[in-house]
């Protein structure tokens, strides 16, 4: 009896770290796709429904909305201040491109993956 609950104990410890592990993995990025310019850092989209903007402020024109995308970060600057309370608040932007030679939309960094101001990405 003593064997059999040692064994149920450790089944249910090797199930308990699968999970998890699981659960780590699914909330992670996709990985990156190759097709975009390679001198300029990748920088991934967390959120779903993230407007991106003709300037760095809330008020401009949006020019499309992605959810869980990866884009080329041109560079960043400090725009209007963006305040989501389920996220935070942020004025750093980073100004994006879906692919090299496309046009350049806005993105504020609070729904990019990697801080208030990411790593990597230059001053515009």
């Amino acid at each position: 009896m003593k064997k059999l609950i040692q064994r149920s104990v450790t089944a249910l410890a090797v199930a308990t770290l699968a999970a998890g592990a699981l659960a780590t993995t699914a909330t992670a990025a996709p990985a990156a796709p190759n097709d975009g310019d390679p001198t300029l850092t990748d920088v991934y989209i967390w959120a779903t429904d993230v407007q991106l903007r003709e300037q760095p402020t809330t008020d401009s024109n949006v020019l499309a909305v992605r959810s869980q995308y990866w884009l080329d970060a041109v560079c960043q600057k400090q725009g209007q201040p963006v305040d989501d309370p389920g996220v935070g608040k942020n004025s750093w932007w980073t100004a994006v491109q879906e692919f090299s030679g496309s046009d350049i939309a806005w993105v504020n960094n609070l729904y990019l993956q990697g801080g208030e101001k990411i790593e990597g990405v230059p001053d515009c």
